[in-house]
């Protein structure tokens, strides 16, 4: 399959400190990848980076033949990218239409049924639309996120900790979209993620990143205990 995202010897420094040496990542069209790791490795950082929101110093970032590095922030969500980031980052005091219709402001092309197609993926905001997102829980809260970022209709969803402080059935939901996402829409999706159940169930593909570099990647079925003993236990 082409390759959609096209990370290369990507490196970041604050001050002083390195925080990426060297990152190399690629994700096909349609294929769902994992990116685990210990907290502090650099996960949140590579997907900032990704965004624009943290200058990278060094290295390339291509989607879909543009290159990433070349363009601002605001440039990035209209070619495709959408990113719910760690902690959700909803508006508390819009509704939840109104947080909807931010995610519109990026979108390219028409914008007639978008809502629709969220609402099918995730029926409980339909039936919010008045309601302030910051009186919804923190699973409704996180679907309100995902539905924020697919009113572009992105190519490629990136996804920070996405089960983060929710209850199972909500957890086991977004994974059954994201499978959906993925199976029906061909959309390509990173997800940053902890519960390796999870990991296991919706994605394809992992890479595992430890002190800013990424050190082991492949299929699902080759994420061995060895390798979860040596990177991902605490």
């Amino acid at each position: 399959m082409d390759s959609l995202l096209t990370v290369s010897s990507l490196s970041q420094f604050y001050g002083q400190s390195r925080t990426l040496w060297d990152v190399d990542l690629s994700l096909a069209a349609g294929e769902a990848l994992s990116l685990i790791g210990r907290n502090g490795v650099g996960k949140t950082t590579l997907l900032s980076c990704l965004m624009g929101l943290v200058p990278a110093s060094a290295g390339s970032v291509r989607f879909g033949g543009v290159d990433l590095m070349a363009l601002p922030p605001e440039a990035r969500a209209p070619l495709g990218i959408g990113y719910v980031p760690q902690g959700r980052m909803i508006f508390p005091l819009l509704t939840v239409e109104e947080n909807l219709r931010v995610g519109l402001s990026a979108r390219r092309g028409s914008k007639e049924g978008v809502f629709e197609r969220v609402f099918e993926l995730f029926p409980v905001l339909e039936s919010m639309l008045a309601r302030r997102g910051g009186d919804l829980s923190g699973g409704q809260q996180q679907q309100l996120a995902i539905g924020r970022a697919l009113v572009l209709e992105p190519k490629l969803l990136i996804l920070d900790e996405p089960t983060e402080g929710i209850q199972p059935s909500i957890v086991k939901e977004i994974g059954e979209v994201i499978r959906r996402l993925v199976r029906e829409l061909g959309m390509t999706v990173l997800v940053v993620e902890q519960k390796l159940p999870f990991v296991r169930r919706v994605c394809d593909r992992f890479s595992i990143m430890d002190k800013g570099r990424i050190v082991a990647a492949g299929g699902m079925g080759e994420l061995s205990d060895d390798l979860v003993r040596s990177y991902l236990s605490v």
